[in-house]
């Protein structure tokens, strides 16, 4: 089971900007799916963003598209999330999950947490209005 570290999460003020880092404990294959998730205070866990990155595929919650932004470093055995033009309803722990399955993935697939093998511990993103 791969280890998943994420950091990067703070205090923001409304507008501005975060980029969070999920580090992979060992080199993950291009076919590995990675997504990240966020769970405001007695909500559910929520789809924010995920990759593929062998075969393109990148997806992302209506509510995030066009201000935040998944990315990957395979050197490195990182996949970040940028995160821009922050609202208030953006505070939440945000986790990193991920995902080392053979079998073919419904785009469905991707944005459900109980699709993920492998949890980071989550990071606190706070923006205040």
């Amino acid at each position: 089971q791969v280890q998943l570290v994420e950091s990067g999460g703070g205090l923001v003020q409304a507008g501005g900007s975060l980029k969070l880092s999920c580090a992979a404990s060992e080199r993950t294959f291009s076919s590995y799916r990675m997504g990240w998730f966020r769970q405001a205070p007695g909500a559910e866990r929520e789809f924010v963003a995920a990759a593929r990155w062998s075969g393109g595929i990148i997806y992302y919650a209506d509510s995030v598209k066009g201000r935040f932004t998944i990315s990957g470093d395979n050197a490195k055995n990182t996949v970040y999330l940028q995160m821009n033009s922050l609202k208030p309803e953006d505070t939440a722990v945000y986790y990193c999950a991920g995902d080392s399955s053979s079998l073919l993935w419904r785009k469905s697939d991707y944005f459900s947490h109980r699709s993920y093998r492998d949890w980071g511990k989550g990071t606190q993103v706070t923006v205040s209005s």
